[in-house]
């Protein structure tokens, strides 16, 4: 019976073990505003991302309102030079209407070959319909070049 018990006990402690290798990308928020949405977290898959590849950016959230719509704007910036800006639907990237709780924006995306690898900064705002800012939050990724099979 002590053995059955202690299983779940060394679970957990495993669990505790390799957690340090699925945690989510730190964030913070563009200034200090009180924001009608909050994120709770930010997951990149893969991490870091292989320029060539598929990567999904997944923002956890939580509001306290009906979100009908709006838009989501993506600034990337390289070494603090901006290298790319893009606007979508925040229907899109997530169902609508949002509804009060817990939601989640998912966008994937395949950065060219050409990617320079290194460490870039992502400043993603999201606003209503109306133009009024919902969130606004920045978070560091790393690009890795994609690994290259050579014949001999």
């Amino acid at each position: 019976m002590a053995i059955s018990q202690a299983q779940p006990l060394l679970l957990l402690l495993l669990s505790l073990f390799f957690l340090p290798a699925l945690h989510a990308t730190s964030f913070s928020y563009c200034d200090k505003r009180l924001d009608p949405v909050k994120v709770t977290g930010v997951k990149i898959s893969p991490d870091p991302v292989v320029s060539g590849e598929a990567a999904t950016f997944k923002i956890l959230g939580s509001t306290g309102e009906d979100i009908s719509g709006g838009k989501v704007v993506i600034r990337v910036s390289y070494f603090g030079i901006p290298v790319h800006t893009e606007t979508h639907d925040l229907c899109k990237e997530t169902a609508c209407p949002v509804a009060p709780g817990s939601f989640v924006l998912s966008h994937s995306q395949t950065l060219p070959s050409i990617t320079p690898p290194g460490t870039y900064t992502l400043k993603m705002t999201i606003n209503d319909k109306n133009g009024g800012r919902l969130t606004c939050i920045s978070f560091k990724f790393k690009i890795t070049i994609g690994s290259a099979v050579f014949a001999s």
